[in-house]
Protein backbone atom coordinates (compact mmCIF):
# COMPACT_ATOMS: atom_id res chain seq x y z
CA UNK A 1 0.00 0.00 0.00
CA UNK A 2 1.63 3.33 -0.82
CA UNK A 3 1.83 6.01 1.06
CA UNK A 4 -0.62 8.96 -0.14
CA UNK A 5 1.65 11.57 1.56
CA UNK A 6 4.36 10.60 -1.00
CA UNK A 7 2.43 12.06 -3.83
CA UNK A 8 4.87 15.01 -5.02
CA UNK A 9 3.84 18.28 -4.45
CA UNK A 10 2.68 20.07 -7.28
CA UNK A 11 4.38 23.61 -6.52
CA UNK A 12 7.89 21.84 -5.39
CA UNK A 13 10.46 24.12 -7.81
CA UNK A 14 13.04 21.56 -8.76
CA UNK A 15 14.82 24.74 -10.23
CA UNK A 16 15.07 26.28 -7.01
CA UNK A 17 16.64 22.80 -6.18
CA UNK A 18 18.92 22.10 -8.34
CA UNK A 19 22.08 20.39 -6.81
CA UNK A 20 19.80 18.41 -4.69
CA UNK A 21 18.60 17.37 -7.96
CA UNK A 22 21.55 16.03 -9.65
CA UNK A 23 22.83 14.29 -6.51
CA UNK A 24 19.39 12.16 -5.91
CA UNK A 25 19.90 11.71 -9.90
CA UNK A 26 23.56 10.65 -9.77
CA UNK A 27 23.38 8.13 -7.10
CA UNK A 28 20.78 6.26 -9.03
CA UNK A 29 21.41 2.93 -8.15
CA UNK A 30 20.20 3.21 -4.43
CA UNK A 31 16.79 2.39 -2.74
CA UNK A 32 14.75 4.59 -0.57
CA UNK A 33 12.99 3.08 2.11
CA UNK A 34 10.33 5.33 3.37
CA UNK A 35 8.77 4.73 6.38
CA UNK A 36 5.62 7.15 7.36
CA UNK A 37 1.54 7.50 8.17
CA UNK A 38 -1.01 9.05 5.78
CA UNK A 39 -2.56 10.31 9.53
CA UNK A 40 1.17 12.32 10.69
CA UNK A 41 1.78 15.65 10.70
CA UNK A 42 4.93 15.45 9.74
CA UNK A 43 4.85 13.11 7.07
CA UNK A 44 1.84 15.25 5.42
CA UNK A 45 4.66 17.84 5.83
CA UNK A 46 7.73 16.19 4.98
CA UNK A 47 6.97 13.44 2.61
CA UNK A 48 5.41 15.85 -0.58
CA UNK A 49 8.71 17.10 -1.24
CA UNK A 50 10.95 14.58 -1.15
CA UNK A 51 8.20 12.33 -3.40
CA UNK A 52 8.46 15.65 -5.80
CA UNK A 53 12.69 15.77 -5.31
CA UNK A 54 12.62 11.89 -6.44
CA UNK A 55 10.47 12.55 -9.00
CA UNK A 56 12.47 15.50 -10.35
CA UNK A 57 15.90 13.51 -10.19
CA UNK A 58 14.25 10.41 -12.50
CA UNK A 59 13.83 8.15 -9.57
CA UNK A 60 12.19 5.24 -10.63
CA UNK A 61 9.08 3.88 -8.87
CA UNK A 62 11.01 0.65 -8.18
CA UNK A 63 13.50 2.08 -6.27
CA UNK A 64 11.36 3.50 -3.56
CA UNK A 65 9.71 1.31 -0.79
CA UNK A 66 6.71 2.46 0.85
CA UNK A 67 6.31 1.44 4.75
CA UNK A 68 3.05 2.48 5.85
CA UNK A 69 3.07 2.15 9.68
CA UNK A 70 -0.17 2.92 11.82
CA UNK A 71 -0.66 5.25 14.57
CA UNK A 72 0.94 3.28 17.17
CA UNK A 73 4.08 3.18 14.80
CA UNK A 74 3.68 -0.65 13.92
CA UNK A 75 4.16 -2.03 10.41
CA UNK A 76 6.67 -3.87 7.73
CA UNK A 77 10.60 -3.38 8.64
CA UNK A 78 10.09 -1.45 11.88
CA UNK A 79 11.86 -3.73 14.30
CA UNK A 80 14.52 -4.89 11.61
CA UNK A 81 15.57 -1.17 10.87
CA UNK A 82 14.42 0.03 14.35
CA UNK A 83 12.05 3.26 13.34
CA UNK A 84 11.19 5.24 16.07
CA UNK A 85 10.05 8.09 15.01
CA UNK A 86 8.27 9.28 11.45
CA UNK A 87 8.77 10.19 8.72
CA UNK A 88 12.04 7.79 8.82
CA UNK A 89 13.93 7.40 5.25
CA UNK A 90 16.67 4.75 4.60
CA UNK A 91 18.93 4.96 1.62
CA UNK A 92 20.52 1.52 0.62
CA UNK A 93 22.64 0.18 -1.89
CA UNK A 94 23.00 -3.97 -1.89
CA UNK A 95 21.78 -4.21 1.40
CA UNK A 96 24.03 -1.50 2.95
CA UNK A 97 22.68 1.70 4.51
CA UNK A 98 24.27 4.58 2.92
CA UNK A 99 22.11 7.63 4.56
CA UNK A 100 18.77 7.78 7.02
CA UNK A 101 16.45 10.53 7.88
CA UNK A 102 14.47 10.59 10.73
CA UNK A 103 11.55 13.16 11.74
CA UNK A 104 13.86 15.91 13.48
CA UNK A 105 16.73 16.54 11.53
CA UNK A 106 15.83 19.91 11.26
CA UNK A 107 15.78 20.24 7.59
CA UNK A 108 13.83 19.03 4.40
CA UNK A 109 14.27 15.64 3.83
CA UNK A 110 16.12 15.95 0.43
CA UNK A 111 18.48 18.33 1.59
CA UNK A 112 19.40 16.38 4.37
CA UNK A 113 19.91 13.70 2.20
CA UNK A 114 21.76 14.58 -0.52
CA UNK A 115 24.58 16.00 1.89
CA UNK A 116 24.74 12.73 3.12
CA UNK A 117 24.85 10.74 0.23
CA UNK A 118 27.62 13.07 -1.25
CA UNK A 119 29.42 12.68 1.65
CA UNK A 120 29.10 8.77 0.77
CA UNK A 121 30.00 9.56 -2.89
CA UNK A 122 33.00 11.71 -2.11
CA UNK A 123 34.53 8.91 0.21
CA UNK A 124 34.33 6.24 -2.11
Amino acid sequence: MPLETLEPNPVWNADAHEDIVETLARVGDVTYRVWGGDWCGDCRSLLPDFGAALEAAGVPEERIEHHPVDQDKEGEGVEEYGIEYIPTVVVERDGEELARFVEDEGQPIASYLASQLESVESAV
